[in-house]
Parts: C-alpha cells; sequence; structure tokens
C-alpha cells in the first residue's frame, strides 16, 4: 500500500483507535505494582501515541503531498529507468523517451480528446549531462483534429526540494486546474513540464551551474526546452515557453527566466526567495567565486545586469509568509523593458493550500504571456 493511499491512513487511524480502547479496558489490570504491569502501562501508551502521531502525520502528508512514496519518505530514490516506447522510439534520438502514460485526474470523462493526456517521460540533456524524468500534460486539443497543425506553447512548472513531480499532478492538481481555465475560456491550451528542480538528489543544486558539478542551469535553459521542441508539438521561441515553480522551484523560476530571456518569456515565483540557498543539503555552490554568488543573487542581478525583456510574477502573504519583504524588494528593482506582476493575499503560508489558491490566477497570467507561434 502506497503511503498517500487511503487503505493506510485508514489503518493507522483504526489501529490508533483499537490501542486506545484496548488502553482503557486494560487499564484495571495493569494498575497493579508488578514489573509486568508497568511494561503492560508503558507498552500500551507507546503503543497509542505512535499510532495517534502516525495518522496525524498521515492525514498532514495526504493533504500537503510532503512525500509521494515509501521510498522518498525513507530517502530512498526511485530513478527512471529509460525505456523505449515503440510508439515514440524516434524520439530516443532526441534525448526524449516516454516511459508511461495516464489519464488526467478529471472525473466523469476519459477521452483524451476530453482531458488530455499525461506522458511519463525521461529527459537526458545533450550539454548538461543530466538525465531527469518529468510528466508531460498535453491538453485535449492537442489530440482534436482541428489543432492537428498547430504548436502550443509550454510551462515549465517545478516543485520545491525536496518535493516529486507527483506533487503537481496530485498535491497541487495543474492539469486539472489548467484543464478548468481553458473550459471556462479563461486561458489557452498549454502544455505543461512538470519536474522537479532536484535533478542531482539528493543534492539541492539551486538551479546554478557547479564547478565541477552537475550543471542544472544548463539543463533547465537549454536541455530541456531543445528536448520537448523536438519530441512535442512546441514552438522554439522565448514566447513559446514560460516556467512556474512554488519555493525553491519559484527561485529557480525566477532565476531561470531572469537570466535566459531569450529562452523564457516569462516567470512566475509562488513563494520564492532571492537569493540561492547555501546549507548542508546544497554543499558548496560557488567554490569561492564571488561572481557566481552574486549571480546567484536575483535582487543583486536586477540591479547590475540588463533588465531582460521579459514578465515576471509573484507571490506572497502579507501575514504568514517569510518572503514578503524580499518580494516587495523584487518588484521596487523590476524596470522596463521587464513587467511584474504579483499576488498578495491578505494571509497565507508556504503550503499547498496557499499555493492552490493561486495557481488558477498564475496560469491564466502566464497563458495571457504566451504564445503558440
Amino acid at each position: 500500500m502506497g503511503l498517500t493511499s487511503k487503505a493506510v491512513l485508514a489503518l493507522a487511524i483504526g489501529l490508533a483507535v483499537v490501542l486506545f480502547a484496548a488502553t482503557v479496558c486494560l487499564w484495571p489490570r495493569l494498575a497493579r505494582r508488578s514489573v509486568s504491569a508497568v511494561f503492560g502501562r508503558v507498552g500500551l501508551l507507546l503503543a497509542t501515541q505512535v499510532m495517534v502521531f502516525a495518522s496525524v502525520g498521515l492525514l498532514a502528508n495526504n493533504s500537503f503531498q510532503f512525500y509521494g512514496s515509501w521510498a522518498d519518505f525513507l530517502g530512498r530514490q526511485q530513478e527512471l529507468g529509460v525505456v523505449t516506447d515503440g510508439a515514440t522510439g524516434a524520439s530516443a534520438s532526441q534525448n526524449i523517451v516516454r516511459v508511461g502514460m495516464e489519464r488526467p485526474d478529471v472525473p466523469g470523462e476519459s477521452r483524451t480528446t476530453a482531458v488530455g493526456r499525461i506522458d511519463k517521460v525521461v529527459v537526458a540533456g545533450r550539454l548538461s549531462g543530466i538525465e531527469s524524468s518529468a510528466y508531460v500534460y498535453l491538453p485535449p486539443e492537442y489530440f482534436q483534429s482541428e489543432y492537428s497543425r498547430r504548436t502550443f506553447p509550454a510551462v515549465v512548472v517545478l516543485t520545491g526540494y525536496p518535493g516529486t513531480a507527483e506533487n503537481l499532478l496530485k498535491g497541487l492538481q495543474y492539469p486539472r486546474t489548467a484543464l478548468d481555465r481553458v473550459r471556462s475560456g479563461r486561458a489557452q491550451p498549454m502544455i505543461l513540464v512538470m519536474l522537479r528542480p532536484t535533478v542531482a538528489p539528493p543534492r539541492d543544486t539551486e538551479c546554478v551551474n557547479i564547478k565541477g558539478g552537475p550543471q542544472t542551469e544548463t539543463f533547465f535553459a537549454k536541455d530541456l526546452p531543445d528536448a520537448l521542441s523536438d519530441a512535442y508539438r512546441i514552438g522554439k521561441r522565448a514566447r513559446n515557453w514560460g516556467i512556474i515553480g512554488n519555493s525553491t522551484g519559484g527561485y529557480c523560476a525566477l532565476k531561470i527566466g531572469l537570466h535566459h530571456p531569450d529562452r523564457f518569456s516569462a516567470s512566475a515565483g509562488l513563494s520564492a526567495y532571492y537569493r540561492a540557498a547555501e546549507d548542508p543539503t546544497t554543499g558548496d555552490l560557488f567554490h569561492g567565486s564571488r561572481g557566481a554568488r552574486e549571480r546567484a543573487d536575483l535582487l543583486w542581478s536586477l540591479d547590475h545586469l540588463p533588465q531582460p525583456d521579459s514578465s515576471f510574477l509573484v507571490t506572497t502573504s502579507r501575514r504568514g509568509e517569510g518572503n514578503y519583504r524580499g518580494t516587495r524588494n523584487f518588484m521596487a528593482k523590476v524596470r522596463a523593458p521587464a513587467q511584474v506582476s504579483s499576488i498578495v493575499l491578505d494571509s497565507g503560508g508556504h503550503n499547498f493550500n496557499t499555493w492552490r489558491r493561486e495557481i488558477p490566477s498564475v496560469l491564466e497570467w502566464m497563458s495571457s504571456r504566451l504564445s503558440d507561434d
């Protein structure tokens, strides 16, 4: 049974209830001062508390998708093997291979022409040498005859650290939200490329090119859009590409958009921070290079590098978010030809509930700034 399955949650709650009832019923018998009675009381109390905490933890994880699987929870990586799909074998020469397909979670509908399709792929970066798995959401229009000759705009969507790409499908529901926006006439059909920024697990590379290490910035700025444009009907111009992320993914999205306006014309950071983290999870990112460290500071970049002809969207909350002041500073430093927009909630937090409140408007904003030609 999977970590996020309802069966595991129900089992944990059931055991907690049984153990609580057993403690109440057996306590009179264990009230004696014998060694066995003492160990019995300690054992029942400990087991009951463990199951109560496990139930609360599983409930919180199911709500916010902190961990997508037991292996993710235990710190074990589940790297995908590169399997050539017969239907898309030609993509292998383009450094992208489809390894699975699934239907978006839309109740009452199953036709691809009505809800689209999600491809599970492995992307191998030609320049960076990085290989990463991703989910590609293809909107229903992609499979409809009247759109058969049309290219689509694409949006890279990044999780935080150490999140999993599954969080973007299940916890944040990007494909379903994108479909709803198109159906309501608020957005155009867009292809979503969903993955996590941790392409060299377990290290958090903060989407920078590390000297002698992972070339993460190159992977996201060059390898990923090149591979996807070769494999799917996606344009190759900057106006065809956007990038979104939350938390660490938000920092990465803004960083990639700021430094590579020739590749991405629109970038959105949800609860983003604005300077690369440096802690035990990142290791030594800059190897003493002051220039590399300053470039990874987005506020420094806005002050000292040419302003790109790009659009940026940042989100924060007046209460509950630690990035409110940094977000205000970022907005103040953006100058023409760059443009900046914002979503500022009265209250929110660094969590899935807050981001779900922002994603519909973020997708509408992104749609208005991308082109399919």
